[in-house]
C-alpha cells in the first residue's frame, strides 16, 4: 500500500517519516476512513485533530472562521496565544467527535483556531527550527548537569513561529528549576516552558523498537497506559528476571496485560492450592503448571524418590486434594502417561500388531576380537601382495647383512691363532666341524620336522665344543 501523499506505491513508506495523509504509517494516528471515500458532508463537524511534530503531540482545533475546504493531511497554521504553530490535520469530521468523547476533551479545551493553510516559506521555517531541536537538547542537558539538578531531559519542540522552546524531563520528585529557566532563556534566547513528562510518555515521544522486533505500542497505538504489576507476570508462568520484563522506558512491559484475562480465564478451571499433595511416600511439592494444557508437574520430598517429575491432570489433583481433605492419603502418585498407555484401545483404529519374537529367535554369542589400534595402524594389510612383497625385501638384506658379519669374525679369529703345519686328523675334522657350524649359525634357523632330527642337531653341537677346546 503505498502512500496519497507522494504516491510512491512502494510498501517501504514515502520517507516522510510518519506523515502520510492515509494515515497509514503515522504514530498515534486513527485511520480517516471518511476523507478516502470523498463524500461532502452538508453537517461537518467544526473541529478538527492536528498533529505536531510527527504525532508526538495532538491537540484540537477549530475550523469555523475558515472560508475554504480543509481536508485531512493538509499542514495549517493555529493560533495559539503569543503567536502560531504548524501543525498537519491528522482527523477531521464525525470522527473527531467520537476521538473527543474517548479521550474526554470538551470544545472549550481547543487549543485555538485555523487560520489558513500553510505556504513554503512556512514549512521552510519549521524544518530550519526542526534541524535546531538535537543542538538545544545536548545544551540543555549540559546546563542542568552544571546546575547539579537531578533531572534528566528527554525531547525539546520548537513552535511554529520560533519564540517559544517547550523543554520535557523526568524526574523522580519536584525540581526548583528557577535558575535553569533564567540559563534556558539567556542561552536559547526565546520563551521557556519546562514540561514534567513520565517514563513511558518519554518513550512515547521518542520511539523505539521493542524485543518483538516491531515499533513501541506506546508510540504507536497505545495511549492508555495502565500500572503493570509483576503478578501478572506470575500468573502466565513468566520468570521474574527484571532486565527482560521491563521496556525501555525502565518499566514493566506494557504487553503482559495483553493476555493476562485470557490466562485467568484458564486458572478459574485449576484446583484451589494445590502446591502439596499426601502420599504414603511422602509429601509431592508442585514445581510447574502448563495452563493451556490442564497439566501440573509434581515431585517428591522424600530424597529417594527426589528428581521423578509426576505429570497430572487438573482432574487427577482435585480428586487427591478431596481425598487428603478426608484424611484418606494415596499410595503414590500416577502419572498421566501410564494410564493413558493402560487404556484399551478401540479395535479398527488401523494399527499394526506386532510379534514378540524374542523367545523365538536367538542369537549366537559372538565375542569380538579386541584388536590393538597401534599395532593394526604400523601393520600393514598382509591381504595385498605388495605389502607381501615389501616385507621379504628387508628380511632378505637382514640375512645377507647377518653372513657377511659372522665371515668377517671368522677371519678375524683365524687371522689371531697360531699356524700349526701339523694338523691331527681330529683337528682337521673339527675344522670341518667348525666352518659347518659357522655356516650353520649364519643360515636361518628352521625347526627340526621328526625328534630324530633334533637329537642329530644336538649330538653335533656336542661334539663342536670339545674341538673348539684343542684348538684354543
Amino acid at each position: 500500500m503505498g502512500c496519497s501523499s507522494c504516491g510512491s506505491g512502494s510498501v517501504g513508506g514515502c520517507g516522510n517519516k510518519g506523515q502520510c495523509s492515509s494515515g497509514s504509517c503515522n504514530r498515534m494516528n486513527s485511520y480517516d476512513w471518511i476523507s478516502v471515500l470523498d463524500i461532502n458532508d452538508p453537517t461537518e463537524y467544526e473541529y478538527v485533530e492536528i498533529s505536531f511534530k510527527k504525532g508526538a503531540r495532538k491537540e484540537i482545533a477549530h475550523k469555523k472562521n475558515t472560508d475554504y475546504s480543509i481536508v485531512t493531511g493538509d499542514m495549517v497554521l493555529v493560533d495559539v496565544q503569543g503567536g502560531y504553530d504548524i501543525g498537519r490535520i491528522s482527523l477531521s469530521g464525525e470522527l473527531v467527535r467520537l476521538q473527543m468523547k474517548k479521550k474526554n476533551i470538551t470544545e472549550d479545551k481547543s487549543i485555538g483556531n485555523v487560520m489558513r493553510r500553510a505556504n513554503d516559506h512556512d514549512l521552510d521555517k519549521l524544518e530550519q527550527l526542526r534541524s535546531k531541536e538535537k543542538d538545544a537538547l545536548v545544551k540543555a542537558r549540559v546546563i542542568a548537569r552544571t546546575l547539579g539538578l537531578d533531572m534528566k531531559m528527554g525531547d525539546v519542540e520548537y513552535r511554529g513561529d520560533g519564540k517559544k522552546a517547550t523543554f520535557y524531563y523526568t524526574a523522580n520528585g519536584r525540581v526548583d528549576f528557577r535558575e535553569l529557566v533564567k540559563a534556558y532563556a539567556k542561552e536559547f534566547k526565546v520563551k521557556i516552558e519546562m514540561r514534567q513528562i513520565g517514563s513511558r510518555q518519554e518513550s512515547a515521544r521518542i520511539g523505539g523498537i521493542g524485543a518483538c522486533g516491531r515499533e513501541l505500542c506506546c508510540s504507536t497505538w497505545l495511549s492508555d497506559f495502565k500500572s503493570v504489576n509483576t503478578n501478572a507476570a506470575r500468573y502466565q508462568n513468566i520468570s521474574i528476571n527484571q532486565t527482560k520484563l521491563s521496556g525501555q522506558c525502565g518499566r514493566l512491559k506494557c504487553c503482559l496485560n495483553y493476555e493476562l484475562d485470557t490466562y485467568l480465564d484458564a486458572l478459574d478451571s485449576f484446583p484451589k492450592d494445590p502446591e502439596v499433595l499426601k502420599t504414603q511416600k511422602g509429601n509431592a511439592n508442585l514445581v510447574k503448571m502448563d495452563i493451556f494444557k490442564g497439566l501440573l508437574y509434581y515431585s517428591y520430598e522424600n530424597p529417594k524418590f527426589k528428581g521423578q517429575l509426576i505429570t497430572l491432570s487438573k482432574e487427577q489433583v482435585a480428586e487427591i486434594l478431596k481425598q487428603n481433605k478426608k484424611n484418606h492419603i494415596p499410595e503414590e502418585l500416577v502419572d498421566i502417561s501410564f494410564i493413558e498407555e493402560a487404556e484399551p484401545k478401540e479395535a479398527g483404529e488401523g494399527e499394526i500388531d506386532l510379534i514378540d519374537t524374542f523367545e523365538e529367535i536367538v542369537l549366537p554369542n559372538q565375542r569380538k576380537k579386541r584388536r590393538n589400534s597401534r599395532s593394526n595402524k604400523n601393520r600393514p594389510n598382509s591381504n595385498n601382495p605388495e605389502n607381501r612383497q615389501k616385507q621379504d625385501r628387508p628380511q632378505r638384506k637382514s640375512g645377507q647383512n647377518q653372513n657377511n658379519k659372522s665371515k668377517q669374525t671368522n677371519k678375524s679369529q683365524e687371522s689371531n691363532k697360531p699356524q700349526d703345519k701339523t694338523q691331527s686328523p681330529e683337528n682337521k675334522t673339527g675344522g670341518t666341524q667348525n666352518r659347518e657350524s659357522s655356516n650353520n649359525q649364519n643360515r636361518p634357523s628352521k625347526k627340526p620336522r621328526n625328534k630324530n632330527q633334533r637329537n642329530n642337531r644336538n649330538n653335533q653341537q656336542n661334539r663342536q665344543k670339545p674341538n673348539n677346546d684343542e684348538n684354543k
